[in-house]
């Protein structure tokens, strides 16, 4: 009986294309975290995450070019409908990006935030239909030229998702209740400007584009909701830092504030 082949290694074919099986697997595009579960409703696959990421580039594409060009020509297809849209899509596919590029191991089809809730996508629809129908009765309710460009700059004043990449380790879409070794307590950059820069970067952007899309109604409801939200994951967050910190963490929240108002 002949024997099988052996491999340079000493193996045999079959142990080395096993072998190169696993390496195959842990090279490949991945998008389990490595603590927290996904929450399900989105399948957590490659696929699903190719899939999103085409989907947000086309919406951003598309409404980037009208806003460039001022509209599209038909009455809804304004420039501030473009803004909104390409805005909410680059912020969505950033999130996970960042993620993704600096934070790996717990990069799931969640930090698209897409998946935020009911209550989120129930905002977003009630801000569009606001506007749709305030523009279709009285247009002359979205002309007000100063708006837009103050709720544009405040947009992109306030976009922190740059910042998570620096800071990555320590940044999470899920509060930590438990410290890791890779736990630091940064005051510097940011930091010693913004006690929580990503929450603040979120609550600007999100009123933000209400102020875009000159949305009285929404803008209300929005620094309501968000200001609610916030407040809440504040306390809860800094109960753990507190522990995970001490002193050094009560010294640092008493000199740097979250920039949120009414929220020190």
């Amino acid at each position: 009986m002949q024997s099988p082949e052996t491999h340079p290694s000493g193996d045999t074919p079959e142990f080395v294309v096993r072998n190169r099986g696993v390496v195959r697997q842990q090279d490949t595009l991945e998008t389990t975290p490595a603590e927290a579960v996904p929450h399900g409703r989105i399948p957590n696959t490659p696929l699903a995450a190719s899939t999103i990421s085409f989907l947000l580039g086309c919406l951003f594409s598309l409404s980037l070019y009208t806003y460039l060009s001022g509209g599209l020509g038909y009455w809804w297809s304004t420039y501030q409908l473009g803004f909104y849209l390409a805005a909410w899509s680059a912020f969505h596919w950033g999130e996970f990006a960042v993620t993704a590029g600096w934070n790996r191991e717990k990069c799931s089809i969640d930090s698209f935030l897409l998946d935020n809730g009911m209550l989120y996508h129930i905002a977003h629809s009630a801000a569009l239909v606001e506007y749709l129908i305030t523009l279709w009765i009285k247009p002359t309710f979205k002309a007000h030229a100063y708006v837009t460009p103050i709720g544009a700059y405040n947009y992109i004043n306030h976009c922190s998702q740059a910042l998570m990449c620096k800071y990555s380790t320590n940044f999470s879409h899920t509060v930590a209740f438990r410290k890791r070794e890779s736990h630091e307590l940064v005051t510097d950059g940011v930091y010693a400007w913004f006690r929580h820069p990503s929450y603040a970067g979120f609550f600007y952007w999100a009123i933000g584009t209400q102020l875009v899309l000159q949305n009285p109604v929404s803008f209300l409801m929005f620094t309501v909701i968000l200001w609610r939200f916030f407040n809440n994951r504040i306390k809860h967050e800094e109960g753990a830092l507190i522990r995970f910190f001490g002193q050094a963490y009560v010294q640092y929240r008493s000199k740097v504030s979250t920039r949120i108002p009414f929220i020190p």
